[in-house]
């Protein structure tokens, strides 16, 4: 082939092309999918072609825990399930900060009198951020950042557990006074009967796509440790994770399109709640950081407590800087508090408002655009949060190597005065 045509600007501009889209492949799938769910809506709706409110829903989902029961140890499940610091921190995130902060933005939006924003859209964003953390896209973001992935689904399952009863109080909190025509005790279609109906859908669904599958891989791996292994590294099964997400997300755009949830509410409110979601996500990442990480513990308790030290000192070392977390921990809260579930969260709002309401359409549109949203930055933070993990561990190889070539080097007797010298100011450095 002619050199000068590997050379020319379109070859290489499609090269370059190419090789983008393979780096971005999940984006672009997503894509792809999100095109396909608006052409054909009916194919994977809940309810529709393929039953996605089981195949998607439950299968999709349960491969990616299933997956990781297999790849991890019962040891690291259950000390990471005692971590009861983490579970705090992600619980008052998710369900407490989020939510009055999207509260008061509303709020404050709603008393502008803006026309082009829909009021039932400002509903819309209270409830989705009242939603518990997403099921599924954490386990698998996680990973990608070589974050504690363990810690992750730990908090995804206390999370969705107790956000059946936490998730409809929250709402009836916030939807009173000037928000009273966005209560569903309101919309004369909530009773006892479907909230009952609700905790046993979500029992139901963590039940048989996240403990169940979980349990599954912690026997398999734990009865067949070396073939486990193997297939997990021969198979790749650690990507498989990646397509499920795509799978649940096209299910989600799916039952929007088909209840044309899109269509109720007016471009301006569409362009208004794309941007606001990207902006508010980033917030709350860095909030999630701020609060992970709080830099006044690192400041008050530098050293660590000595006898010298006031009862009072070693009392609060010991209780508060454990809330000081590593790195691995920290990325589990970044990627867990901001992110909100629409696959437990459209039956939540489905189940308090009436499957037939009106409003449905325009309260599922901040719900599944958030879940996308959050899903396209996340799989751009975790190159950086990957980095950001590892980079503490770049110090620790540069002081092998130095020690490597001492040892190598033409070095003097243990005796020798610079031997003494180097001891000595290692001692003090330690």
């Amino acid at each position: 082939m002619n050199p000068s045509f590997k050379q020319s600007w379109p070859v290489r501009g499609s090269v370059w092309l190419l090789n983008f889209a393979i780096s971005q492949w999940f984006l672009v799938l997503l894509g792809v999918f999100v095109a396909l769910a608006h052409s054909y809506p009916e194919f994977a709706k809940q309810g529709g072609t393929i039953k996605a409110q089981y195949s998607i829903q439950y299968g999709a989902v349960a491969v990616i825990f299933l997956v990781s029961g297999l790849s991890m140890s019962t040891k690291d499940l259950m000390v990471n399930m005692s971590h009861w610091r983490a579970h705090f921190t992600v619980l008052s995130m998710s369900f407490l900060v989020t939510s009055a902060i999207i509260y008061g933005i509303a709020s404050g939006i709603k008393s502008a009198h803006d026309g082009e924003i829909d009021e039932w859209l400002l509903v819309g964003m209270i409830v989705t951020h009242a939603c518990p953390t997403t099921v599924s896209s954490n386990v698998v973001m996680t990973k990608q950042a070589h974050g504690n992935d363990i810690l992750t689904l730990c908090e995804v399952f206390i999370g969705n557990l107790l956000g059946a009863f936490i998730t409809p109080a929250l709402v009836q909190m916030y939807l009173r006074g000037t928000w009273a025509f966005g209560n569903p005790t309101n919309q004369g279609s909530g009773s006892s009967e479907t909230i009952q109906q609700l905790y046993a859908e979500v029992m139901k669904q963590l039940g048989l796509s996240v403990f169940v599958p979980i349990f599954v891989g912690q026997v398999v791996q734990n009865v067949f440790p070396k073939q486990t292994k193997w297939t997990l590294q021969t198979f790749y099964l650690n990507k498989v994770g990646s397509f499920m997400l795509l799978l649940i997300m096209f299910q989600s755009f799916s039952t929007a399109f088909a209840q044309k949830a899109f269509q109720s509410v007016s471009h301006a409110s569409i362009i208004f709640i794309v941007f606001f979601n990207i902006g508010i996500y980033l917030f709350f990442t860095v909030l999630c950081f701020l609060w992970s990480r709080p830099y006044f513990i690192k400041v008050l308790f530098s050293e660590e407590p000595t006898p010298q030290h006031s009862r009072l000192y070693r009392f609060g070392y010991k209780f508060l800087t454990p809330f000081y977390y590593s790195r691995k921990d920290t990325v589990s809260v970044m990627l867990c508090g901001p992110a909100k579930t629409a696959a437990l969260g459209v039956s939540l709002v489905s189940s308090q408002y009436g499957s037939h309401s009106p409003n449905l359409g325009k309260l599922l549109v901040p719900l599944v655009l958030y879940q996308a949203e959050q899903v396209m930055t996340a799989q751009i933070l975790v190159n950086l949060m990957r980095k950001w993990i590892h980079a503490e561990d770049k110090p620790e190889d540069e002081e092998s190597e130095q020690l490597e070539q001492e040892q190598e080097g033409p070095t003097t007797d243990n005796n020798s005065p610079g031997k003494k010298s180097h001891d000595s100011t290692s001692q003090d450095s330690r």
